[in-house]
Parts: C-alpha cells; sequence; structure tokens
C-alpha cells in the first residue's frame, strides 16, 4: 500500500480510481493471509459502494478523499460491532466515534475493526480471543499490543494508517515492534468520546502510519476541542516545522539504559543517538528515576481501579467471559480505598515535578521505544512479566501528561525492529513532528514491511516552512489540473485542501483553454466551494502574483477551517454572463462534470 499523502495525489489528479485503491487494499489483505487482523472485516462489494459514491461526488475540499483505513475496536464505528475483543461485550454502536465522525468527513474509507488485547489491557497482542496479529517482519514474535491489529495492517501495507488507542504504550509499542510510526498526542488533545475506556483520565487515540507526515495529516483533521467530551481539552495542535539546527535530547543515562540483555537493541539506541547528534542535536544524559517510578505507578497504583470500571458489569454478571490474564491484571487484586487513591495522587505529584525539574534545560526526551523483541513463546511462559517488559520506557507518558512520537529506528539481520520514542510535554506535538521526520528520514528504513522505500521528497506540509506564504487556488491551479505545473515550478507544495466558508460564488468565465473560474464573496446567496491551500517561498509567491491576469487578483480568503489565507478573488464585474457553477462544490467537479456530459453527447 503506498502512503497516504501518494494514494490522495493520485486520486486528485486522476491517476488513480478511488475503486481501484479499495481493491488493492482487499487484494493485499488476502494475500498477507492473517486472519486475526480484523475482528470485524467490511464486505469488499459494499466498501466498493462507498467508494463510487465518493468517486461521483468528487474531492470537494475533503481531505482524505478516499483513503482507507483500520480501526481498533474498541473505537465506535456506525453499524459495525465493537467488541474490545470480548464476544461478551459486544454492541453495534448507532454513531461514529467522534474521531471515526471527523474522518470519514474527509472523506476516508474505513475497511473495518482491529484485533486488540482484550479491553486494550496489555502490550504484547497475544490477549484476543480472536488470534494472534502476526508480527509482519517475524512470525515467532509479538506483534506488540494493545493496537495489535491496527499497527499490523499498517506494517503489512493494508492500509496507509490506522487508529489505536493508547494509555500504557498501546499505540507505541506495536510500531516499535513492526517498523512504523506511532503518534500518541497529548492527553485530550484528540476526543475520545465513543471509544470503549482502559484508563479514561489516561486515554488518548493514537496514529499508526509509514511515514510522520501521514501520521500528522490524521492527527490534523481528528485533533479538536469536542464540547460532547468531558475529558477532552483545547489543545493548540500547531503546524510542524523544518527540524531545528539544535534541538537538545534528554537521554536515559547509560548506567540507566536497560535492553533486558539485548544488544542488537542496545546498539540501535546509540545508533539513532549518533543520527540524531548528525542532525544538530545535543545529547543530555538526565537521571530518568522519576520517570520510571511514575511508571510503576500505572499497575501498582489506584489507576488499575480504572480499569475495572469499565469492565465491571460484565466482570459481576459473567466473569469467566473475560480472559484469565485481563482479570487477574484488573481485577486480581482488592480495589484500592479512597485514602490509598490520593496517596497515590499526592505521589504522582510528586514524581510529576521531579520529572519537570529534570526536563528543564531540555526540548524533548528520546528513549527506546521497548528495551527489546519479545517472543510469542516467552509470553506464553510469562504473560505478565514478559508483557511489563515492553512497558519500561511507555507507561509514565500519559501519567506525566506528555506527548510522544515513535519512531523506526533499525531492521536487524534477524529480522527484528528496534524504534525510539521522541517525548515531549502536553502541546508540543508539532515540534515532535518536525524533528520526528527529519530522524525518521536519515533512517534510511523501507516503510513496514511493504518494501517501499523512504521518500525521497516527502509532501511535507508546507507551513512547515518557516518563509513559506499561503496561498489558496480554486481552478486550474489545483493538483493534477492543467496550472498545477506552475506552483510546483515555483517551488510550492501541498499544504491541504479544504473549502471556503459558505459565503461565496464560483463562475466559469469565458475564454481559455484553459477556462478560469472566478470566486467571489457575496452578501447571501453563498455556498463553500472546495480549495487547495499550497505554499510557495516568498520570491516564488512575487513571481505568481506578478503574472496573474485581469480580471483576477489576490485577496483574502476565508476557510472553513477557521483560518484565512491569500488566494484568487475575481473582479464582480467580470462575472456578468458568466456561468455560475457554485452548485458543483467546486471546479474540479465542475470540469469532470462537463467532460462526462461532452463524453455522452
Amino acid at each position: 500500500m503506498p502512503t497516504l499523502a501518494s494514494i490522495l495525489a493520485d486520486h486528485l489528479s486522476g491517476h488513480t480510481a478511488i475503486t481501484d485503491t479499495v481493491a488493492a487494499c482487499y487484494a493485499r489483505l488476502r494475500a498477507h493471509g492473517d486472519d486475526a487482523i480484523f475482528i470485524t472485516l467490511r464486505s469488499e462489494a459494499e466498501v466498493l459502494d462507498e467508494a463510487q459514491r465518493l468517486q461521483q461526488e468528487g474531492p470537494r475540499g475533503r481531505r482524505l478523499w478516499g483513503v482507507p483505513i483500520a480501526v481498533k475496536d474498541n473505537i465506535d464505528v456506525a453499524g459495525l460491532p465493537t467488541t474490545a475483543a470480548c464476544p461478551a461485550f459486544a454492541y453495534t454502536p448507532t454513531q461514529d466515534a467522534s474521531v471515526v465522525a471527523r474522518l470519514r468527513a474527509e472523506g476516508a474509507l474505513v475497511i473495518g475493526k482491529t484485533n486488540l488485547d482484550q479491553f486494550a489491557t496489555g502490550l504484547n497482542g497475544t490477549r484476543s480471543p480472536y488470534g494472534t496479529p502476526r508480527n509482519v517482519l517475524r512470525s515467532d514474535l509479538v506483534p506488540g499490543g494493545s493496537s495489535s491489529g491496527s499497527a499490523s495492517a499498517v506494517a503489512a501495507g493494508i492500509v496507509p494508517v490506522s487508529l489505536g488507542t493508547d494509555t500504557a504504550g498501546s499505540g507505541r509499542v506495536p510500531a516499535g515492534l513492526q517498523n512504523i510510526v506511532g503518534l500518541k498526542p497529548s492527553v485530550g488533545l484528540v476526543p475520545s468520546a465513543g471509544v470503549v475506556p482502559a484508563c479514561r483520565t489516561l486515554d488518548c487515540i493514537s496514529v499508526f502510519a509509514l511515514t510522520v507526515e501521514d501520521a500528522w495529516a490524521i492527527l490534523d483533521v481528528i485533533a479538536g476541542f469536542d464540547p460532547a467530551d468531558p475529558f477532552s481539552r483545547a489543545l493548540l495542535l500547531g503546524r510542524p516545522g523544518a527540524a531545528p539546527q539544535v534541538i537538545r535530547l534528554g537521554v536515559p543515562r547509560p548506567a540507566k539504559r536497560d535492553f533486558a540483555g539485548d544488544a542488537l537493541a542496545e546498539a540501535s539506541f546509540e545508533a539513532a543517538l549518533e543520527r540524531a547528534t548528525a542532525l544538530g542535536a545535543e545529547i543530555v544524559p538526565l537521571d530518568f528515576t522519576p520517570f520510571y517510578e511514575t511508571a510503576q505507578l500505572l499497575y501498582d497504583g489506584p489507576w488499575v481501579a480504572e480499569r475495572w470500571l469499565a469492565i465491571r458489569d460484565l466482570h459481576e454478571r459473567d466473569p469467566e467471559s473475560i480472559l484469565p490474564v485481563i482479570r487477574q491484571v484488573i481485577a486480581g487484586k482488592p480495589l484500592p480505598d479512597a485514602a490509598t487513591a490520593f496517596a497515590a495522587r499526592y505521589r504522582l505529584a510528586e514524581l510529576a515535578l521531579a520529572a519537570k525539574t529534570a526536563m528543564q534545560g531540555v526540548d524533548a526526551l528520546m528513549v527506546p521505544t521497548a528495551p527489546r523483541p519479545v517472543t510469542l513463546a516467552e509470553m506464553s511462559a510469562d504473560p505478565i512479566g514478559a508483557n511489563s517488559v515492553l512497558g519500561l520506557y511507555t507507561n509514565f507518558v500519559n501519567l506525566l501528561d506528555l506527548c510522544a512520537l515513535a519512531l523506526p529506528a533499525s531492521l536487524a539481520e534477524d529480522g527484528t525492529a528496534a524504534g525510539v520514542t521522541l517525548i515531549a510535554p502536553a502541546g508540543q506535538d508539532a515540534a515532535l513532528a518536525g524533528f520526528g521526520r527529519a530522524l525518521h528520514a536519515a533512517s534510511h528504513l523501507p516503510l513496514g514491511a511493504t518494501g517501499l522505500p523512504m521518500p525521497v521528497a516527502p509532501n511535507w506540509p508546507a507551513s512547515a516552512k518557516p518563509d513559506g506564504i499561503e496561498i489558496a487556488v480554486v481552478g486550474a491551479h489545483l493538483s493534477g489540473m492543467p496550472l498545477n505545473g506552475e506552483l510546483t515550478a515555483l517551488g510550492g507544495s501541498f499544504v491541504r485542501a479544504t473549502t471556503t466558508t459558505a459565503d461565496y460564488r464560483l463562475y466559469a468565465l469565458p475564454g481559455g483553454p484553459p477556462m478560469r473560474p472566478g470566486l467571489v464573496r457575496v452578501a447571501d446567496g453563498g455556498g463553500a466551494v472546495a480549495l487547495e491551500v499550497w505554499s510557495l517561498p516568498p520570491e516564488g509567491f512575487g513571481r505568481f502574483v506578478a503574472g496573474i491576469p485581469a480580471p483576477l487578483g489576490i485577496g483574502t480568503l476565508a476557510l472553513a477551517d477557521g483560518t484565512r489565507v491569500k488566494g484568487f478573488l475575481c473582479e464582480a464585474v467580470a462575472t456578468q454572463g458568466a456561468r455560475d457553477v457554485t452548485d458543483f462544490g467546486g471546479w474540479r467537479a465542475f470540469v469532470t462534470a462537463l467532460a462526462a456530459q461532452r463524453a455522452s453527447a
């Protein structure tokens, strides 16, 4: 499966039909032959019908137009069962989780619901009555969990991106073990309404992808305050920038680094540190004691009671329907009393202060994603102990209100993968993505297990360039349209697809070829018009604007996403007698309809 960026570009240019992308997705799934990846898989015919409708509608500014995705089966998708990997718990929601609704509104196609450690409790991926998804790199290793199916689906190239969840590392460990990117946002940045909770105060929806750019494209859609979600936070997402010349990375002191005896994993981390240094990072050894102590609180403290709350009714009604290892973890010891819970909260506050002090003077932390890979045989012999090994560098992150980005670091000759994770305070998601993208690219690793090379020139959002000037285009300069080459020749790069606010009208001006659109803002009777935002370097922007012929000019456009950018506007007088094409929703849809009309004439 190509990357999200390349799929979207192919769809927008008309090079690939959405139905072809969907058919290729199902073909790869069949060829991979792992029935444990999905708990519920939509029929290919059903998804192809949806794809055909999307194709006929046109992009309409949708940022994920026709991109196939997979969703972890503790996140609601309307009409599909939510099981949390427990058949007795299953229910069929009538509405999408907030994140799924946002993805679908942008044109994403849900392929199915993926397997997980039951009730998202585990970091290994083997705790499911629906089987264990294969680690796509080596079948005798655990795939990582709890978001096992979501990670395996991306690593195998079945879908370019997927949703997981992350409470203790479930969105990072599977990425590290399968050579893909795992983005864990700041707690509350992405709404969790419609998600079966593990620890409701700590849960995050996470993103798996082949590249940082693709992961960010998904986060850019699903992030944002949700007034219906009591755990949603109004955090600024920001935009990733170019990697800074100097970044200070805090790492565990050598004596405190634990790779559980794996020399290859240790060498991989050292090599990643060298790559970071070559990119301009300064490595700062830190005392990680407060982080390690915080990690122990997650399962030894009262937060286990949150997990019990999520399954209390089922546990009291039908405890045997819950896997024994899950019962042992969640309900295997007495629940803490109120005094014990408060004491743990006080201890967490002390540790958070110590961690904040340790991080003063550094921009981010960098740790191994997991100490080492774990075999299926090890997990079977010691289900709790082997699982604990995987959480050493992950369990503290949400408790300390940090964001994280897991990145591939190496592929060893024995088929094992190792990863590193960048960690920063809440709200620094964009900064992590900026440096993380550079660090991932510097590894020169193939993408997942697809065999695809690292993109030479990734389609990074152009607004990441400090000197870039954004401009909105609505007509022949759109991706794949006749004049798009003028933008790329001037150093332009695609930022995002969106629409205007609903107070514009679009006209097909006389003359050409190529036909030219005229966009006019109106006081009433307008509509939303699809457009693309591109970024040009200042010199290129100046040259571009200088070549715009009358009656067109550059003004300020109001966009549906709340931003304002420079863009094409037309003198109102020039639209007299011109064809009003607003009802098509955008220039591309109008041109497509016109071509079809001419072909049938």
